[in-house]
């Protein structure tokens, strides 16, 4: 049986794993990602650890059927390529798939790091083997993947922007420069966020606001942790959250159908009672048809989601 290998590349650390074909993971091990020199280092370093990996486990480049990666920024899938990763520093176009391929020799193959996430999840994850998974993950920003009858849809380049649906055209600016976006409202910046702005109005009791008025460090896991223990401001802040999250999700499985929406990344960490609050939101506002047979999930695979998606590639070319 041959092997692959699963890359899940990110802004501090290199994630890598050698897998089976079934997509059980054999060994990994991760590297930093060295981005100075305009991330120039990042693959030659990458090459280097897994020549370095083959040799320290007797493996030759024909144990391996091939190469995948999830990669930040804008990848051309049919190059290899990827343009515009700012967390890697990588400004100019990056020929990866040419690069690997020359230096490792196994067929490389290369996507973006959500699209990625949401094969992993789709392949051995949440999503359970079913052709219609759509995987939303609430990071630092919020990002997409979409797998639908089986393929990865990629459309014209960037289908899967989940964080870029408009969910309050009267909200917040996004960095991407429209207004309302969700990702303004669901990232874990975005729960800050509104945490800051609703604590200005409310007058009652609330630890929350004492935290955010005292000027003490404020993340999402403080809000949840505090609507947890029914502190009235943070309910309040994860109601919001949850209805824009759930107004999201019934506007994709509207559109899509999926088997399951797969809700990942560090706020997912917040766990069940994500599912329950953004469900209460996901059944006002689906199609009736479609919300009795489209389920809510949080990921399973945790940080393996990327290596495990990311050595599916291989599987799908």
């Amino acid at each position: 049986m041959k092997k692959l290998i699963g890359i899940d590349l990110g802004g501090t650390t290199v994630k890598f794993a050698i897998l089976t074909e079934e997509g059980e993971i054999e060994h990994k091990w991760s590297i930093q990602t060295d981005i100075t020199h305009d991330g120039m280092k990042i693959v030659p370093d990458i090459i280097e650890s897994i020549n370095h990996r083959l040799d320290l486990y007797g493996l030759t480049v024909d144990h391996f059927l091939g190469i995948g990666m999830g990669s930040p920024g804008s990848v051309n899938i049919k190059k290899g390529t990827v343009i515009g990763a700012y967390n890697l520093n990588w400004r100019t176009l990056q020929p990866v798939k040419e690069q690997v391929e020359k230096g490792v020799g196994i067929p490389f193959y290369i996507d973006n790091d959500a699209n990625v996430a949401a094969l992993g999840e789709q392949w051995k994850g949440a999503g359970e083997g079913s052709g219609n998974v759509v995987f939303v993950t609430l990071g630092t920003g919020v990002g997409g993947g979409i797998v639908a009858e089986g393929r990865l849809i990629h459309g014209v380049g960037a289908a899967g922007e989940i964080g870029h649906m408009t969910v309050d055209p009267t909200g917040y600016e996004c960095t991407c420069g429209n207004i309302g976006c969700l990702e303004t409202v669901a990232s874990a910046t975005g729960v800050v966020r509104l945490a800051r702005d609703l604590s200005e109005g409310f007058t009652g009791d609330s630890h929350l606001k004492w935290l955010i008025d005292d000027g003490q460090e404020v993340t999402a896991k403080t809000v949840f942790d505090k609507a947890k223990i029914e502190d009235p401001l943070a309910e309040i802040v994860v109601d919001k959250f949850y209805f824009y999250l759930g107004l999201a999700c019934s506007n994709i499985a509207n559109v899509l159908h999926p088997e399951t929406i797969v809700i990942g990344g560090g706020v997912s960490a917040a766990g069940e009672m994500l599912v329950t609050g953004v469900n209460k939101y996901f059944n006002k506002y689906a199609f009736p048809p479609i919300k009795n047979s489209s389920k809510l999930k949080l990921a399973q695979l945790g940080n393996d989601a990327g290596v495990i998606g990311a050595a599916s590639l291989v599987k799908n070319q």
